[in-house]
């Protein structure tokens, strides 16, 4: 307990699936969390929830592909809270579309949400966290390692996240800055995401799925949150630019 004492921590898109996992674990850890979303309804359920669980938590309306919206949720964030020390940037979508039928729609829609919104926050949150230090961890994927046929915005994005987190990276120690900032690649994780995707291509999709894995099945969100966790806690001051792969194997082959 109280690896992330005091920590004041922004986990975006914190209402379900991985960001609320994330959440929930960095408050049980001593942090103070904002967790921000869409979803006002499921976001403040959520705060409830971690609070109830013994944590600090609260929520804050959030489009993360707004770049005003990004300067006032940090601003706001410092504010209340005296500083900020952590920064998941987890908010994203996966809508499956082959390279022949995917619209340059669908193709901005996935880079503006899973690529530029990661750009956005930690662009920011380096700006707050440059004089005092901090961890940023972006959420990137398996995906962003190896490609995927029907995945094609979606391999683009999270592949731009796993580079764009090394730039910064060195960025950020070539300024001076003891600001570390590394990419986390979940591979199969049952989110309702996940859930979601596999069911819009069918029931073959679930067994296609799991039989790639190693292991034979999908990882649960709380292997994730853990992983985050240490990246975001002081026992990895040393880890910076890396990519941290929590994927039951998948990748291994």
């Amino acid at each position: 307990m109280g690896r992330v004492q005091d920590k004041v921590a922004i986990v975006t898109g914190g209402a379900r699936g991985l960001g609320l996992a994330i959440a929930g674990r960095l408050g049980a850890e001593g942090a103070v969390v904002v967790i921000t979303d869409l979803n006002d309804e499921a976001g403040e359920a959520a705060a409830v929830q971690i609070n109830a669980a013994g944590g600090r938590c609260s929520y804050m309306h959030q489009d993360v592909i707004d770049e005003t919206a990004w300067v006032t949720l940090v601003d706001r964030v410092v504010a209340q809270h005296g500083g900020l020390h952590i920064l998941v940037n987890n908010a994203g979508i996966a809508i499956p579309e082959p390279l022949e039928t995917e619209t340059l729609e669908g193709w901005r829609k996935t880079q503006a949400v899973n690529l530029d919104a990661v750009f956005m926050g930690t662009k920011q949150a380096v700006l707050a966290m440059r004089d005092n230090g901090g961890s940023v961890i972006n959420i990137s994927s398996t995906a962003g390692q190896v490609g995927d046929p029907i995945m094609a915005a979606y391999n683009a994005s999270k592949g731009g996240v796993r580079l764009l987190t090394k730039s910064a990276a060195l960025y950020c120690l070539e300024q001076g800055y003891r600001v570390r900032v590394n990419s986390v690649h979940p591979g199969y994780i049952l989110t309702d995401m996940v859930r979601d995707g596999l069911n819009s291509q069918g029931p073959e999709a679930w067994g296609k799925a799991t039989e790639n894995i190693p292991g034979g099945e999908m990882g649960e969100p709380d292997d994730v949150a853990w992983g985050v966790l240490y990246l975001a806690s002081d026992e990895a001051k040393y880890v910076t630019g890396s990519e941290l792969v929590i994927d039951g194997g998948f990748t291994a082959r």
